[in-house]
């Protein structure tokens, strides 16, 4: 496990980007006040998803609106057509987690590895 930051740097309903052994994660405090990690990049268009805005469990790409469902990577609105990775979160004691690999690189829970 890699610590990524305190629960009090995500307000809710915000984002922020961090950079776990060169893997971009998006880290995100959503509106059902759970926190999720997706990477940080656009599955359409290679942007990054930490500028984008939280609705629910939506991450909206701020440059052509494709929106991902935070729990699985998938896809909710177009023009995106394929997942972005999704990493598994855990929080103790006011921090944030990610699992990583050997080499300190995060886990995607949803197999996409982009």
């Amino acid at each position: 496990m890699i610590r990524i930051c305190s629960t009090e740097d995500v307000p809710k309903g915000s984002v922020i980007s961090a950079d776990v052994a060169g893997t971009t994660i998006a880290l995100v405090h959503a509106e059902d006040d759970r926190f999720y990690a997706v990477r940080d990049e656009c599955s359409h268009a290679a942007v990054a998803l930490s500028e984008g805005e939280v609705s629910g469990c939506t991450l909206e790409c701020w440059l052509h609106g494709s929106r991902f469902d935070l729990r699985t990577g998938e896809p909710t609105g177009l023009p995106a057509t394929e997942p972005v990775p999704v990493y598994p979160v855990d929080v103790r004691d006011g921090d944030i987690y990610l699992p990583v690999d050997g080499e300190g690189r995060p886990l995607p829970s949803n197999g996409v590895t982009r």
